[in-house]
């Protein structure tokens, strides 16, 4: 029989380490800890003579408090809402060439206050037209994604709306941030969609970029890889697993077939793990096994290996832990009902568990296991059903 134990402690409650256990498990609060409220926003820095100027902050609160704004150093042609903390109000000529400095807006839910940094409006007598800029990537590949996004910025400090006209019916496009994306479809092969314009407005100005051009190319496709090292050897009433390693260049859905499986394994085509537990029946020898991964186009084959299957000559293992104490939040742990403890033949894929209903419990012995490795984790469970995530892995070679 084999011992061994661990002697890791985790921060999270009750998350089992074999030698300490912690847990995930929370206890309400007596108390709930006020949380100050949030303001977020970019306030326009000009406005124009005659036209309307409106700034509107965005403001949230943990608790669900009820909101309130103030704003200091607002200028007198200006209203200003202490309701939802809106800033607006049209300037006249007096206050054409004028800068407004040092303007706050705060937020508090009663017990805390949040505020915005401090900001300056300059009056102008004329609106600036916004500006946009960038250069389209002027080619796409069918079933590739295309992206580009287009520079603006606006003199006066307004928002920014974003169109666009002559877009394929194969990009999406934002108005708020001018960007397009997509991916041609196959029917897009070696065409040209010309006179795309992206134009940015400020409300009362609009700017074009310069009419371009995308020209679709066909894909060419590049061939999946598969790798990983066989398990070559099973053992009678022991479950066996192998999953190999998939990658495509070309990001391409990908299916997995094989050859030569064993009659009592089971295989999964979405990926590509060969598993399964032999009798005593299919004690042998299991040849030509073939692993295959497809993107729809190529394939490409896993070297072909052989599994072993023989009798199982099981020992046991002895696992040791310390029971946790407390919660995540620190506080006592008081309801502790027992563990689960998970074991496997493959690291972090545990094929077996057995659950202890003694939460006294700090030492369990499993037995029945073959020759080899086997991983092992554990975690704990309160009398209310929350378990904690899985403690370190330990492992164990027989």
């Amino acid at each position: 029989m084999t011992q061994f134990g661990l002697s890791r402690r985790r921060r999270a409650l009750a998350t089992c380490v074999l030698a300490i256990c912690t847990s995930a498990l929370s206890t309400p609060l007596l108390a709930a800890t006020n949380v100050a409220p949030t303001i977020t926003g970019s306030p326009p820095t000009a406005a124009v003579l005659g036209h309307t100027y409106s700034f509107q902050p965005k403001a949230a609160d943990k608790n669900g408090d009820t909101l309130k704004f103030s704003v200091v150093n607002k200028p007198k042609w200006m209203w200003f809402s202490t309701s939802t903390g809106r800033l607006s109000g049209t300037p006249q000529s007096s206050q054409v060439g004028h800068t407004f400095t040092g303007i706050r807006i705060k937020v508090t839910d009663g017990l805390a206050a949040t505020a915005l940094p401090s900001f300056s409006i300059t009056v102008n007598k004329y609106n600036s037209a916004p500006k946009i800029a960038g250069t389209p990537t002027t080619s796409a590949v069918v079933g590739k994604s295309y992206y580009f996004r287009p520079t603006a910025s606006d003199a006066n400090g307004d928002s920014l709306k974003f169109s666009v006209s002559g877009k394929p019916g194969w990009l999406k496009f934002s108005a708020n941030k001018g960007s397009l994306w997509g991916a041609p479809w196959s029917v897009s092969a070696g065409k040209t969609f010309s006179n795309i314009v992206i134009s940015v407005s400020d409300g009362r100005a609009t700017t074009k970029l310069a009419p371009f051009a995308i020209t679709v190319k066909s894909a060419t496709n590049h061939a999946p890889t598969i790798s990983g090292t066989p398990v070559t050897s099973a053992r009678v009433g022991q479950p066996y697993a192998f999953k190999p390693s998939a990658y495509d260049a070309d990001r391409d859905p990908l299916r997995f077939s094989i050859s030569g499986k064993p009659g009592w394994a089971s295989f999964d085509g979405m990926n590509g793990t060969l598993y399964g537990t032999p009798g005593t029946a299919n004690i042998g020898t299991f040849s030509n096994i073939v692993i295959s991964v497809s993107d729809g186009k190529a394939t490409a084959n896993l070297s072909s290996f052989t599994v072993i299957v023989s009798n199982s000559t099981t020992k046991s293992v002895t696992l040791n832990w310390a029971a946790p104490t407390e919660n995540t939040d620190g506080s006592a742990l008081t309801n502790l009902a027992g563990y689960k403890v998970f074991y496997g033949t493959v690291s972090r894929q545990y094929s077996n568990s057995i659950r202890l209903t003694d939460a006294s419990s700090t030492s369990a012995v499993i037995s029945g296991l073959t020759a080899g490795t086997w991983y092992f984790a554990i975690e704990s469970y309160t009398t209310a059903g929350v378990s904690s995530s899985y403690s370190g892995e330990v492992k164990a070679v027989l």
